[in-house]
């Protein structure tokens, strides 16, 4: 304490010691002092003296305090995430990281000191991963750790680490790719095969382009504001080459070319303008790349605003067929009440079943399809709902089993309630909430006629696909074209 009796920096308080108390379920062991405050003051993480009092040592030198996080990061390990986390953190940059930790506690001993010592690195190991929240915290009071830094981007990054978020932690070279789909518009950044950013923003770009044929000035607007905010992002993490499509509503419209130049003067790149066929390999290059090829032949089915891609195939996209059928489109001609009418949501089921037909003509071996794995907002909006999910969490819903069942449950609820008793329903953006009705009424009937008792929820899709071909071309390559590769994004 200081002479004032006000607490020292980082000394914990009381106050502090109580909420520790409440959180860790216990009395805190040995001494600490509070690392990393939240915006209100209160403990988040608190780092450990290396030795406690009856001499034993601690190798955990940080913890993490916050109840909220360490339910999140908690949800995070039971999904899998010590596994992948070490799966896709570079094995030197972690060797690193665990000699840098216990460099850090040693360092915390006196000169003189005879008794145990500390040994491993983060959470008392030496190699591997073993918590994810010991990363984490280490991460939050500063750490350069390549674990935390996995978890804090998939967790949000709602708590900045000490000293402020790195803003390009890369061991290559960064791309990314942009989708201005229908109903979103989304960024992909990714340094080899490890997921730097992601973010996904409802545009509804497609709003009354089945009406018009031309795009709503307040829609280019939305979509324009979100690529401003991802331009900033992409500057933040010096990304040099990008890839950036156009896809189901700039087909339509006859103003495209107006739209692509108000697009290219706030990024400055030019969309590329994919067909329905691109469209659909592209998402089966991204959706099946972690899946066995012994689960397959695999029916891809993209749900998207406007348009639906069907694709089969078991390590490549065999056949294509993309379906003018999506939750906006068919919401915009077929839904005019809240809730829908019985013969609205017949007639979404209706038309779905006529490009169904179509489809069963065009992919002649659908039959054979042994795995039904479904794309996109609407797709991961029913598994959130079935699982109730409150935040959105990637590690749940990624590889999650939809039952036809469950599919067929959350069509019957979400059909039967307004827009405000949807939007009660755990898991359901507010973005997503005038359209997810119709949405679902497209995979109800798929399972439905073609004969699928579950669906394989994916998280990868086209942008995955497309940030592969970025990466498989290589930095040696030429540019295909002027909005594929650019080597210097900045404006003049």
């Amino acid at each position: 304490m200081s002479k004032g009796g006000s607490p020292v920096e980082g000394e914990p308080t009381e106050a502090d010691r109580e909420l520790i108390r409440e959180s860790l379920g216990r009395e805190p062991t040995g001494r600490f002092t509070v690392a990393v405050r939240d915006g209100a003051g209160r403990p988040v993480v608190i780092r450990n003296h290396p030795v406690l009092e009856d001499g034993r040592p601690m190798p955990t030198l940080y913890w993490l305090v916050d109840d909220d996080l360490r339910a999140r990061v908690g949800r995070l390990e039971s999904a899998g995430g010590v596994r992948r986390a070490e799966a896709e953190c570079r094995p030197e940059a972690l060797t690193e990281a665990h000699l840098r930790y216990a460099v850090e506690r040693e360092a915390e001993l006196p000169s003189d000191h005879a008794g145990h010592r500390p040994t491993g690195g983060v959470g008392g190991t030496r190699q591997g991963v073993k918590c994810l929240h010991a990363h984490y915290a280490w991460f939050l009071a500063g750490g350069d750790d390549p674990v935390g830094l996995w978890v804090h981007q998939r967790l949000g990054g709602q708590i900045q680490p000490a000293g402020g978020a790195p803003a390009a932690d890369h061991h290559g070279e960064l791309v990314a790719a942009i989708d201005c789909g229908t109903n979103s518009t989304r960024l992909l950044i990714v340094d080899g095969t490890r997921t730097v950013q992601r973010l996904v923003r409802i545009t509804r770009l497609g709003e009354g382009v089945d009406a018009t044929g031309r795009f709503a000035p307040e829609a280019v607007d939305r979509v324009l504001e979100v690529l401003r905010e991802f331009r900033a992002v992409l500057d933040q993490h010096e990304v040099t080459r990008v890839r950036m499509v156009a896809t189901s509503a700039a087909r339509d419209v006859v103003d495209r070319e107006d739209f692509f130049d108000s697009v290219e003067e706030v990024v400055g790149l030019r969309p590329e303008l994919l067909s329905g066929a691109e469209e659909g390999r592209l998402a089966f290059e991204g959706a099946t790349a972690d899946l066995d090829p012994a689960d397959g032949p695999f029916l891809v089915v993209d749900i998207g605003g406007g348009s639906t891609e069907f694709v089969l195939g078991t390590e490549v996209a065999e056949v294509v067929h993309s379906c003018d059928i999506g939750c906006v489109r068919l919401t915009e001609g077929w839904i005019a009440h809240d809730p829908p009418w019985p013969e609205e949501l017949h007639a979404c089921l209706a038309v779905t079943e006529g490009h169904l037909d179509e489809v069963g003509r065009e992919l002649p071996r659908l039959e054979e399809a042994r795995t039904l794995v479904g794309l996109a907002g609407t797709v991961s909006c029913i598994a959130a709902v079935e699982l109730g999910l409150a935040a959105y969490d990637r590690d749940q819903l990624h590889h999650f089993q939809l039952t036809k069942e469950a599919v067929e449950e959350v069509f019957r609820t979400l059909a039967t309630e307004d827009r405000a008793e949807r939007m009660a329903n755990p898991g359901l953006e507010e973005g997503r909430a005038e359209v997810i009705v119709a949405g679902t009424a497209i995979l109800v009937k798929v399972m439905r006629q073609l004969g699928f008792s579950a669906c394989l929820v994916s998280e990868a899709d086209l942008l995955d696909g497309l940030v592969a071909s970025l990466v498989d071309r290589g930095t040696a390559h030429e540019p295909h074209s002027d909005f594929l590769v650019r080597k210097d994004l900045s404006h003049e």
